[in-house]
Order: structure tokens, then C-alpha cells, then sequence
């Protein structure tokens, strides 16, 4: 499987202002500002609106760049849910089996996560899903089938010291397995940077 994706990525990170996956290879560690000739130049006090804009970018693009129709949906169903609605969401974005894939480190990235599970090499449960976004339940079971195992960037990614497993995900690195244990709040979820989901639903709210 090949990295997709990899300048696209960088240009996150530097746009962002933030190491957002906690790369070592980011291009944000060597330039710490923003894409294109004015990067560099760019000053100003951030407007309250700036700053909300910037937490769901940052949010957004850690998922992989979601969709801003389907990220909306997220906050509304957080907003629907019981309890804090921040929380709410934290949880609804780490419920999807993209983001298990990746917590589980079954593979490098969050992009390469999704692209494994559209070429159909994840089950849910023993049935086959190939849709990034599809929502896991507590107790559900992601697998990676027999063919997805023998590719590099996997082995690399669950040998990886970069990133280290969640409490709230059981992983079965020998047997490929993933079980989603419980659904987290904000502070069980490993950011390489903070996440300031409350300055999101203010964005959303206005």
C-alpha cells in the first residue's frame, strides 16, 4: 500500500500551526508557519471567531479532513445526545472505524486507516465494511483480514513507538484485532496537540 496524500498533509500541519498527529517527519517541525510565500509574515491578534474557525480545523483535519457537511452532523448528533456536547462529539469522532483502525495502529495514518478500509480489508463484527466513517458500537470487533496483514505499512505502524495504544480500545496486535471497549471523553484521547472541542460547538452555535 502506497502513503498517500503525504504534502497535503504537511500543508495541514503548517496551515493548522500545529503538529496535529505528533509526526516526526511533520514539516511543521522545521517551519513553523503557514503554507506559501506569506506564511512567514502572517501577524495579528486571532479574533474569537478566528480561534473557533482554527479548533474545528484542527479537529476536522485530525480526522482526516471530514467532510464539512458530514462534521456538522457530528455536532448535531452531539448536540442531541445526553450529556456534555464537546464530549459528545470527541466520542462520535473516535466511534468511527477509521479512527479505531488508527488508534489500534493497523496503520500509519488516519488517511492510510481509511484507504485500507475502502479496499475492504477490515471486518466489523466478521462482516466486511469498507465505509470510514462507519460508526462502531461499544463491544464491536474490527479485524484486519489475512491479505491486509502482510502489508509493510502496517507491520510498521504496530511497531511504531511513535504513538502508543488506548485504554478505551482493546488491541490484539498478533491476532489483528481491535475491540472498542467504551466510548472516550476528551481526556482518554491521545492528541498530539490540545483539542478545544467546546471552542467547536461555539463555532457551530453562533
Amino acid at each position: 500500500m502506497s502513503e498517500k496524500r503525504p504534502t497535503s498533509k504537511g500543508k495541514i500541519d503548517r496551515r493548522l500551526g500545529a503538529n496535529i498527529w505528533g509526526r516526526a517527519k511533520s514539516p511543521f517541525n522545521k517551519r513553523q508557519y503557514g503554507p506559501g510565500q506569506h506564511g512567514p509574515n502572517r501577524r495579528g491578534k486571532t479574533s474569537d471567531y478566528g480561534k473557533q474557525l482554527i479548533a474545528k480545523q484542527r479537529l476536522k483535519g485530525h480526522y482526516g479532513n471530514i467532510g464539512e457537511k458530514q462534521f456538522r452532523r457530528y455536532y448535531a448528533e452531539a448536540v442531541r445526545l445526553k450529556g456534555d456536547t464537546s464530549e459528545n462529539l470527541i466520542g462520535l469522532l473516535e466511534c468511527r472505524l477509521d479512527a479505531v483502525v488508527y488508534r489500534s495502529k493497523l496503520a500509519p495514518t488516519v488517511f492510510a486507516a481509511r484507504q485500507l478500509v475502502s479496499h475492504k480489508h477490515f471486518t466489523v463484527n466478521g462482516k466486511v465494511v469498507n465505509i470510514g466513517s462507519y460508526m462502531l458500537q461499544e463491544g464491536d470487533v474490527v479485524q484486519m483480514r489475512e491479505k491486509g496483514r502482510k502489508i509493510p505499512a502496517v507491520q510498521q505502524a504496530i511497531e511504531s513507538g511513535e504513538r502508543e495504544f488506548c485504554d478505551y480500545i482493546e488491541t490484539d496486535v498478533k491476532e489483528f484485532t481491535a475491540k472498542l471497549i467504551r466510548r472516550p471523553n476528551l481526556a482518554d484521547v491521545p492528541y498530539a496537540v490540545q483539542m478545544e472541542p467546546n471552542l467547536v460547538i461555539e463555532f457551530y452555535s453562533r
